[in-house]
């Protein structure tokens, strides 16, 4: 992506409610932290208003993949309540229209936040002036990520073309989904019986998600509607990193068919990115790489996305602001 092409969409009023975009992916070492930084440049340079924010309270590093120095203050002050305007945490950074809210010193020994924190987290992170917010969710799928990427207008997965890759993002997948219908029914019943799917190794013989729709329908079939309507709401993006081959390009289809096979939703394959070796020189020079290197593959396939996804945006901006999404989360149970 060229720097000629900075502004050449409509720029979003940031009198909206910002669209939240979280990234996962259950695996560390895939590049989601390279992909959310990426991304976010390409989108600022398009014009819009971004904010990156680092939730991975265990592994904190994209002030360092953004070559901004150790913040004194970080999400982590707001979840341990030392901080209760998360607007004061969010930090200007050398590329213009693009904002940081670090995720530094935090509480190694609790470090993953309560599902009230979460729930408050979200609430305000609808407030902060932005057009769009990228949350980097780390490696995982602890329940604070998972009400992460399902409160989100968006979830993105990252994976690799490595077995290993794969079955981690099927793993994380799988748990959302789950999660996803839990919230959605009534039933405490079904509920209990949707936990008890979450365990593998189950007594009832639940083994993917079609046993456990098939199950419902039997057990309460009035349930049955608000399931569709959650899975019609589960349109998670998939982006493959480090590609190679055309193969592995076709992998996303491969995954999306499954999800389509397995889960009954509707994935979208967001694109892809090539392997490329100059990002290790972009990161030791602290700098993103499609500011870097803006005319390898790589970053033509991250301008790419991100018109895709800016597309959206300004779809978004067109429209009145809708309820927030975080009304999912709050239906949770405490109980994580």
């Amino acid at each position: 992506m060229d720097h000629d092409e900075q502004g050449s969409l409509p720029f979003c009023s940031t009198e909206k409610t910002p669209r939240i975009i979280a990234v996962g992916g259950g695996k560390g070492g895939v590049g989601k932290t390279f992909f959310v930084v990426n991304l976010a440049v390409a989108l600022a340079r398009l014009g819009h208003e971004v904010i990156v924010v680092d939730a991975d309270l265990d592994g904190a590093n994209l002030h360092t993949v953004l070559g901004v120095g150790n913040p004194s203050t970080s999400l982590a002050d707001f979840i341990a309540y030392r901080e209760k305007d998360l607007a004061k945490l969010v930090l200007d950074t050398a590329i213009p229209r693009l904002h940081l809210i670090a995720a530094t010193h935090a509480n190694l020994a609790s470090a993953q936040p309560g599902h009230f924190q979460r729930v408050r987290f979200l609430k305000d992170l609808r407030k902060l002036r932005a057009d769009v917010i990228l949350l980097d969710l780390g490696a995982g799928m602890q329940p604070a990520l998972m009400d992460y990427f399902l409160a989100a207008d968006d979830g993105v997965i990252v994976m690799t073309p490595e077995p290993t890759s794969i079955e981690n993002a099927y793993g994380f997948l799988r748990a959302a989904f789950y999660r996803c219908i839990r919230s959605a029914v009534s039933s405490e019943t079904i509920r209990t019986l949707v936990t008890d799917a979450m365990d593998q190794r189950n007594d009832l013989g639940i083994r993917s998600p079609y046993d456990l729709l098939r199950e419902i329908v039997a057990k309460e079939p009035q349930e049955a509607e608000k399931i569709e309507e959650a899975q019609r709401a589960f349109r998670p993006r998939l982006v493959v990193n480090h590609v190679l081959s055309a193969e592995e390009v076709r992998l996303g289809f491969a995954v999306r068919s499954a999800c389509q096979k397995y889960f009954g939703i509707d994935a979208e394959y967001l694109g892809y990115v090539n392997e490329d070796t100059a990002v290790r020189k972009a990161v030791t020079a602290g700098r993103p790489f499609v500011e870097a290197f803006p005319r390898s593959d790589a970053a033509v396939c991250i301008g790419r996305m991100a018109r895709k996804i800016a597309a959206v945006l300004v779809e978004h901006a067109a429209l009145a602001p809708s309820l927030p999404k975080v009304q999912v989360a709050e239906n949770y149970e405490s109980a994580d």
